[in-house]
């Protein structure tokens, strides 16, 4: 492509001139980008109330439960699956036209859930597609948003960076909780509508402002690749999510045939797939990366991270709105809008360690703030088990705040190191292989909290649940079957808000003395009930998360010693991104040939590289007479 001069000095492309600022502006959009799309990951999850009563559609019935788990775990689902190819599009054709593109589908998603004039079922489905689509533009998002402030950014500076991105996101998880809270009870459909507005915003704004500044290597798309990938990962997730249904008089569906051909064939299909990987000229899985030492290593403590902390918040909801909430005076439909509002301390935790940690491992180095992340994380899993289920308020925000406070630590650096650590035209694929492994091992980690809460409950919940019900003149008749229903039932109707027992007895309520009756529905039978069962599945379950956040914590010290990126090394995109961090002008975007890729050491490669890259920096120079010295320096250490 051509660029051309302005008077300054500084690079044209395409009518824009791309001013000291532009990196900011990256920045900037691609916050707002993870902003939004992780409020909506939250938001329907305190929302599904509402939604559920709008449409008019009981959730917890047994032929309605599947539209549940698809309301919240679709665009999880497809997010997770469809990532690592939206990263690799965006090393191909341009990240920022992708990043855009996310934008743009998200918005229109956003609009037609808002406008859902259906019921029942049919109004379900219309919601759940709607929210896949949701998930498709999410993945554009987060497989590029990374690469593009990768671009912008200085090597120095990433880590800060990237910290803003994080703090977004994570930020998002819990705006959406209580935004979804204030919001659903007005009118479920605004939970949709106010991402529509904000999504055509920064679609506009990504479109006129954005620019394509970090290498681009035109190549095939790797078909079979998607496609086994695609399949393996979908069979996976969808086994996990029925997994959770009862099946066959056991508490959950891990028995069930299904279940455990979705799981065994999609691991099938992965195993293919990594194969297939190793053998096509362009593959949509980078498997050459896992030979960098930090980019595996920093991975596989980024999915042990998260699968430590994905469940956790459906945990702590359950724990709040189930038992702590209405033991403090407030009924169950108030819980949702609460029990988000309560777990404000965890996200304050990692708001003021997020930027802190980043700032500091650009100076520092990463391993000190991951591998004390993971371990503070893991150390306030811990002090959770000993939490009393009935609290003193300030014990237990002390305690979620030290663990957003571990994780807040813990996330930009292990990103900026993995992102630093890939070459700079792979770095699209590298967002989308990181967003992919923690999207997934986000619902991976619901499935197995789920499974160990269940585990905990099933042990203990059926006879304090007899005999609980038969001491307040429920007949043993009617308390038995109900004693042995699923967990599952009990925790989901926690979660949405619902009095489980209501659920429960339903119109055998009317049949018992009024006193009884009330007493069985106020705000203390259910979670006294439930306190000692709860908090022996909730041992299970943080167990589970010290586990991994200790692994994290191995493998973030194996990442290597801190290696500083040499300035001969750097592609074009980030040696001008450099200069553009010491004010002196900004990158164009550049379009790099297939053959230009290769390092010049490499054997066989021929003068032609050596001649388009001297011809690169002859022009660069030509047009750069009125640039700084620390211009003319970069420029001169970069020329062959």
């Amino acid at each position: 492509m051509t660029v051309n001069s302005d008077a300054a000095g500084g690079p044209v492309q395409a009518g824009h001139a791309l001013g000291p600022r532009y990196k900011w502006i990256a920045l900037s959009n691609t916050t707002l980008g993870m902003l939004m799309a992780t409020i909506n990951q939250s938001i329907v999850l305190i929302a599904l109330p509402d939604i559920f009563r709008g449409i008019g559609l009981n959730p917890l019935s047994p032929g309605n439960t599947s539209y549940l788990l698809w309301m919240f775990m679709g665009f999880l689902v497809v997010s997770a699956v469809l990532v690592v190819s939206f990263g690799r599009l965006g090393d191909m054709f341009g990240r920022v036209r992708m990043y855009t593109l996310g934008f743009a589908i998200f918005s229109v998603a956003s609009v037609f859930l808002a406008v859902t004039w259906m019921h029942g079922a049919d109004g379900a489905m219309w919601l759940i597609v709607w929210r896949v689509v949701q998930g498709i533009g999410g993945a554009f998002l987060f497989a590029n948003a990374a690469a593009i402030v990768t671009d912008a950014f200085p090597a120095n500076q990433r880590g800060t960076a990237l910290s803003v991105n994080s703090i977004a996101a994570i930020a998002g998880s819990f705006i959406g909780l209580i935004l979804g809270g204030v919001l659903a009870p007005v009118n479920w459909h605004l939970i949709f509508l106010v991402s529509a507005p904000i999504g055509v915003f920064g679609t506009v704004w990504a479109y006129f402002m954005l620019h394509d500044i970090g290498m681009r290597k035109h190549a095939q798309m790797d078909w079979w690749g998607n496609l086994l990938f695609a399949a393996g990962l979908i069979a996976i997730l969808v086994g996990i999510t029925y997994g959770l249904l009862p099946y066959g008089g056991h508490p959950m569906g891990w028995t069930n045939p299904w279940v455990l051909t979705a799981l065994f064939g999609g691991l099938a299909l992965l195993i293919i797939f990594v194969f297939v990987e190793t053998r096509v000229a362009e593959p949509l899985f980078r498997i050459s990366l896992f030979r960098i030492r930090a980019f595996t290593a920093g991975n596989i403590a980024s999915l042990m991270l998260a699968m430590g902390r994905g469940g956790m918040q459906f945990m702590l909801i359950i724990w709040l709105q189930g038992i702590w909430l209405p033991l403090h005076g407030y009924s169950f439909s108030q819980t949702p809008l609460w029990a988000g509002i309560y777990l404000v301390p965890l996200t304050t935790g990692f708001l003021l360690a997020a930027p802190l940690s980043g700032v500091l491992s650009d100076k520092f180095g990463a391993k000190p703030f991951t591998v004390g992340g993971a371990l503070l994380t893991g150390a306030s899993f811990l002090l959770l088990i000993f939490v009393p289920v009935d609290f003193a308020y300030w014990e237990f925000a002390a305690v979620i705040a030290l663990n957003g406070f571990g994780s807040g630590l813990f996330f930009s650096p292990n990103w900026a190191e993995m992102m630093n650590s890939v070459p700079a035209d792979r770095r699209g694929a590298a967002g989308g292989m990181i967003a992919t492994f923690q999207n997934s091992a986000f619902v991976l980690s619901i499935g197995i909290f789920f499974t160990l809460m269940v585990a905990g409950l099933s042990s203990k919940l059926p006879a304090a649940l007899y005999g609980g019900l038969t001491a307040q003149g429920v007949p043993a008749a009617t308390a038995a079957p109900i004693s042995h229903l699923p967990p599952i039932g009990v925790l989901f109707a926690s979660f949405l808000g619902y009095n489980p027992i209501q659920q429960l007895l339903g119109p055998l309520l009317h049949q018992l003395p009024a006193a009884h009756a009330a007493y069985l529905v106020g705000r203390e039978f259910f979670p006294h009930l439930i306190t000692a069962p709860f908090h022996s599945g909730l041992g299970i379950a943080f167990g589970f998360a010290i586990a991994a956040n200790v692994i994290a914590a191995i493998a973030s010290a194996l990442t290597g010693r801190r290696t500083p990126v040499p300035a001969t090394r750097e592609p074009l995109g980030y040696e001008l991104a450099a200069v553009a961090g010491e004010g002196g002008f900004e990158p164009s975007e550049l379009v790099v040939p297939e053959e230009s890729t290769e390092p010049p050491d490499k054997p066989g490669l021929g003068q032609g590289w050596f001649a388009s890259r001297l011809s690169v920096q002859v022009s660069r120079a030509l047009r750069c007479q009125e640039c700084s010295g620390v211009e003319k320096a970069i420029l001169a250490t970069t020329t062959p």
